[in-house]
């Protein structure tokens, strides 16, 4: 698998998943979520996020109390320098990364607090979850990010 060919090709193919999504709301949801799954434990033998990790390096989590209190416990430092020194307030009053690519993010594409990450990081790119048709929208989203969100959609919608 090509990694940079599955990104741009949730980056072309944009529109014929926003229209896909409207049809896939409507098939039985207990179906898409186990096709997601069986697809996501398949993609996930092929691809490694290591040679990857473009979601650390384009995109931020949303940082959670919990997850500003776990990595500040973690850094060893006050939770409002933790925030000072590397978060701010999106437009929609989450706490989000100041910069990318991730400064947690090493060159070797490994994270650097691996076991602390926040949940959103742990949970990315949510493609295993229950009640997918609830998130079809930011799935289709994370196809621009993650090859192997891309590659799900793509089987998936071969199927549907």
């Amino acid at each position: 698998m090509n990694l940079k060919e599955l990104i741009d090709y949730g980056k072309a193919e944009k529109e014929f998943y926003t229209k896909w999504i409207k049809k896939a709301k409507k098939a039985n949801n207990r179906a898409l979520d186990e096709q997601f799954h069986v697809l996501h434990h398949e993609v996930f033998r092929k691809i490694d996020c290591l040679d990857c990790a473009n979601c650390c390096k384009t995109t931020s989590p949303i940082f959670r109390d919990v997850d500003i209190k776990r990595l500040s416990k973690r850094l060893r430092i006050a939770e409002s320098k933790f925030i000072e020194t590397y978060l701010r307030v999106d437009e929609d009053q989450d706490y989000v990364l100041r910069t990318a690519p991730c400064p947690f993010l090493g060159s070797d594409n490994y994270c650097s607090v691996y076991e602390d990450r926040p949940l959103a990081c742990r949970e990315y790119p949510h493609t295993d979850r229950k009640n997918m048709y609830q998130i079809l929208d930011l799935t289709r989203k994370n196809m621009e990010v993650c090859p192997a969100v891309s590659y799900i959609m793509k089987e998936i919608s071969k199927k549907i």
